[in-house]
């Protein structure tokens, strides 16, 4: 698969996007393939979603060892 970031425009009554000249020669496509695109209905934010782990400097082995001492 594929990911390409591009933008959406309005061309005359519908909206289009234009997909970059490098992914169509990495995809080989060709005037009238048919193409399958996937949108999500949203966008998500991980560091919202998650947290931020910038700070995260815990070696695994001290992590384990609390989990231990946990139970």
């Amino acid at each position: 698969m594929i990911e390409v970031e591009t933008k959406v425009r309005k061309w005359g009554n519908s909206l289009a996007t234009i997909i970059p000249n490098d992914v169509v020669e990495k995809a080989n496509l060709k005037e009238g393939n048919t193409i399958k695109m996937f949108l999500p209905l949203r966008k998500v934010n991980l560091k919202q979603e998650f947290g931020s782990l910038k700070n995260w400097k815990k070696p695994t082995e001290k992590i384990m060892k609390e989990i231990d001492e946990g139970w």
